[in-house]
């Protein structure tokens, strides 16, 4: 294979990243269904204070979003777009949680190195990206789910872009709580 052929066959494979988020389903496994209660699970937290379940914040939207690692460029950019728009979050009644396989200790870390004031779960074997389908063989993929005040899947992010992405999620959560009164 020439080198013209082996650039075309890696933008047309690489091109399934920038599609909508209906068409990227393959990257990572299968998503969970919308419209269905969104899987609930157990992880530890950067507080230290024993684990965070999804059930714990029934009552109130969720934007549950994993991320592949610590203190990364694009990593970084996303918590701190998440962070600058905290407020308008609660505003909504909305928890951001973010999820990564990295430890505890990383994520406490993180979380005072940028001044977040919201949750790091630390998934360290993958499983809970991997019910998502955010998992990439050694570390979360950039997904964020948007889970409503009954625990029931609203809307899912693949492909996101860290610099806007707070946004985009903001406008999304406008959208369906204005549908559902």
């Amino acid at each position: 294979m020439n080198r013209r052929t082996a650039l075309t066959l890696l933008l047309t494979s690489l091109g399934g990243l920038f599609l909508k988020p209906a068409k990227a389903l393959a990257l990572g496994g299968p998503q969970p269904p919308l419209d269905e209660i969104a899987p609930d699970f157990n992880l530890p937290t950067n507080t230290g204070d024993g684990d965070i379940s999804l059930s714990d914040y029934r009552g109130q939207w969720v934007v549950l979003y994993f991320y592949p690692k610590d203190f990364t460029p694009g990593c970084t950019l996303e918590a701190r777009r998440f962070q600058q728009d905290i407020d308008k979050y609660n505003r909504r009644n909305t928890q951001i949680i973010g999820v990564s396989v990295d430890d505890v200790q990383s994520h406490a870390e993180f979380c005072d190195s940028e001044g977040l004031k919201f949750p790091l779960l630390a998934d360290t074997t993958g499983e809970v990206s991997k019910t998502y389908g955010s998992w990439l063989g050694y570390s979360s993929l950039r997904h964020t789910y948007l889970i409503d005040p009954q625990g029931v899947l609203r809307e899912i992010f693949l492909g996101v872009r860290p610099a806007i992405h707070s946004k985009e999620v903001l406008a999304r959560l406008d959208e369906l709580q204005t549908s559902q009164g």
